[in-house]
């Protein structure tokens, strides 16, 4: 109204109101009526901004590598931003005079860019794709303290890294030459395991024939222990036969002394028995027949001599006329044959 407009900014926005060339007013959220022709208004936004990057460098091996991220950065010192950037607005109050505000993500991205350029020119290629926390680390460590942006008075408040990736090309040969490598390392997994299992088999098979031959030299030993003890036993079943094959031996020989003896006591025994037959029979033969007959009688029983008697009534029984002998005689001597 009557060519005197009104300025309102937010909270967020940093305001410095000149007149003629001198500060009359300067500070957040500022609101006011202001001539057009005479003063001049700069803004500046204090809050949190962010500026995503997107860089396509070169490693130290000549390959192409992509860095992306984020950057906060806010104005802290918005008095020297002024200063150093043309931060005024138009008679509109809403659009700035100049593009410098514009500019100042830019300048924010190319401090950001120098750090990882730096970094990813010095690395190899394998190298530049893991530097994804230690770059954080670095851009928190140069770029809070970089002298351009404090005079520019603007502070880094966060920085992130979300990927670092080769070109299409370099990416399918690493993925292929990492797949080769999961390849050959299952494939080395697969032989250990077929190795780990051969070894345990030969483990199996050794401790089998292991045991098999302690059972073969237990046996062995066995049958040894039984042929010896057989051994043992046939040489003194055998002493045993010699001993009484020896003892049997020297039995006959003791048997065939006694009967060598015993023949010869019995030949001294019919030669004395001869010689005495001999000296009896001549003695007979010297002696009358009727001294033999009387000598023969003397000896003999009853029943004999009158077997006698009646022998020699039969061998005279030409010369007996008339012989009676009674039955008495005859019954005592049947009865006598018959007791004895």
């Amino acid at each position: 109204m009557f060519g005197i407009p009104y300025f309102k900014a937010d909270s967020s926005t940093y305001v410095i109101k000149s007149v003629n060339g001198k500060i009359k007013k300067k500070g957040k959220g500022l609101s006011f009526f202001y001539n057009a022709a005479t003063t001049s208004i700069a803004t500046i936004p204090v809050n949190v901004q962010q500026a995503p990057f997107i860089f396509n460098l070169l490693s130290a091996d000549f390959q192409s590598i992509q860095v992306q991220g984020q950057i906060s950065y806010r104005v802290v010192n918005p008095e020297k931003t002024a200063e150093m950037l043309n931060f005024n607005v138009k008679a509109d109050g809403a659009s700035y005079v100049s593009e410098d505000p514009l500019t100042l993500g830019d300048r924010v991205l190319r401090a950001v860019q120098t750090i990882v350029q730096d970094a990813v020119q010095s690395a190899s290629l394998r190298e530049s794709l893991k530097l994804g926390q230690p770059l954080v680390k670095q851009i928190k460590t140069e770029l809070y303290e970089q002298p351009a942006l404090v005079e520019l008075g603007v502070s880094v408040s966060e920085s992130s890294i979300t990927a670092i990736s080769p070109s299409r090309e370099t990416s399918r040969a690493l993925e292929a030459e990492v797949r080769e490598m999961i390849l050959k390392e299952s494939d080395d997994a697969t032989y250990a395991r077929r190795k780990s299992a051969v070894e345990q088999e030969l483990t199996i098979k050794e401790a089998e024939l292991a045991t098999e031959l302690t059972i073969q030299q237990r046996e062995q030993e066995i049958e040894e222990s039984r042929i010896e003890n057989e051994r043992v036993s046939l040489r003194a079943n055998a002493e045993t036969q010699r001993e009484r094959l020896s003892n049997k031996i020297d039995a006959e020989e003791q048997r065939q002394a006694l009967v060598k003896l015993s023949v010869d006591n019995r030949r001294q025994e019919a030669d004395a028995e001869a010689y005495a037959v001999t000296e009896q029979m001549k003695a007979f033969r010297e002696l009358p027949v009727e001294n033999l007959k009387a000598l023969a009688l003397a000896g003999m029983k009853p029943e004999q001599l009158m077997a006698v008697a009646f022998d020699s009534l039969a061998k005279n029984a030409d010369k007996i006329g008339e012989l009676n002998i009674s039955p008495e005689l005859f019954s005592q001597a049947v009865k006598k044959a018959v007791r004895s």
